[in-house]
This record gives C-alpha cells, structure tokens and sequence, in this order.
C-alpha cells in the first residue's frame, strides 16, 4: 500500500485540492483508494460527499486527531490531508503512516518563509532521516513566466528535495471541487494542458 501525506504548515497553500485531485486520479486507475483528512474544516471529506455514485469510488478513511488509525484494510493507496501548522508529535505519528510526503508551496512570500521552516522540521524527523519516507515539492497556481514564478524557482533551488511539477492557476479546480470531482474526472483533451503538469508527479509516486 502507498500513503501519501499531503502537508504544508500555511493554510490555503493547496493541500485539499492535491489530495482530491490525486484521490480521483488514483480511483480512475482501478485502485482502491482511500482520502482521509485530519484539518478541522474536513474540506477532503466534505468533497468526498459530494462525489457522485457515477464517478470512480474513492473511499473514506476515518482518522481523528487523537487517534491515527491505520488506512482500512485491503486499501492500495491512502491519501491524507492535513490541517496548517502540523509539527511536534502529530507530524511524528503520521510520518509512521506515511511513504511519500508532497508539500505544495504557493509564488507568495508568506508561503516560502513557512515553507522554508518546515522543510527544515522534516529533515530532523527520523523516518525522514532514515529514508523511510521521501519529500516531493509542487508549485501551486504558479504562472509561468512572471516574476514571482522566477522566485519560488529560485527559493526551492536551494533545497535537495525534487520540485516535481508547477500547477498553473485555473478555473478547473474551482469549478471542480464543489462538485466532489477534479481534473482526472474531466474528459482528457479538456484538461490536457493540466494533466500534462500532473504527469511528473504521478511519475513520482508510481
């Protein structure tokens, strides 16, 4: 099984729209996918009830902030969102649940400076440390070609962490997230500019 740990410390950095992005990419490929959220809002699993039966299945992992139960038997990939400002034990206890860890980082300042912060809390962690788990950085709504892209090219540049891919800022998800859906549920030649950035991180976490 494959979990994956979607986590920045800033809030609205982006971390729902990859896990319920990633969650339909994953239940499109035939597999049985679980999401679970540990944010107090519960966005991925109020978007998880809103997903219609006539979409591929996405199953719901019930996890509680004092009690990081396992994904549920006979799952082969487990999502979980997180709230901002994970550290401290509750960041220790689901590095044990986890395999791959994708921190999405926004072109602002405030979203780099926390960043920065929290790539150095990852490193010290110890199944970081021993290679038990792997880090993968996305750039969220990032515009190519403006200053601001040139930026966060230039902040993550000075971090030994693969960039896997900039996500443009589109209407896409915006219109997809009310609806329980994502890019992956859109027919293909619609969104084939935004898959095509999906691929390297998909590559990654094959």
């Amino acid at each position: 099984m494959l979990t994956i740990l979607i986590a920045n410390p800033k809030g609205g950095a982006g971390k729902s729209t990859l896990a319920t992005n990633l969650a339909s990419h994953f239940a499109w490929q035939g597999k049985r996918v679980v999401l679970g959220d540990i944010d107090r809002q519960r966005s991925a699993h109020h978007w998880l009830r809103l997903r219609s039966p006539n979409f591929p299945a996405i199953g719901l992992w019930e996890v509680e902030d004092d009690d990081l139960s396992k994904p549920p038997k006979g799952s082969e990939v487990a999502i979980l969102d997180t709230a901002a400002g994970l550290s401290g034990k509750r960041l220790e206890a689901v590095l044990k649940l986890t395999d791959r860890i994708l921190v999405p980082v926004q072109p602002s300042s405030f979203d780099m400076w926390a960043s920065q912060d929290f790539f150095a809390r990852l490193a010290s962690e110890k199944q970081v440390r021993k290679g038990k788990v792997e880090i993968g950085v996305v750039g969220m709504r990032v515009k190519t070609g403006t200053r601001a892209a040139e930026q966060l090219a230039e902040f993550l540049a000075q971090f030994d962490l693969p960039v896997l891919s900039c996500l443009r800022d589109t209407q896409y998800y915006l219109q997809t997230l009310p609806r329980g859906l994502g890019l992956f549920d859109l027919p293909a030649p619609r969104v084939a500019k935004d898959l095509a950035q999906w691929q390297a991180i998909l590559d990654w976490l094959a």
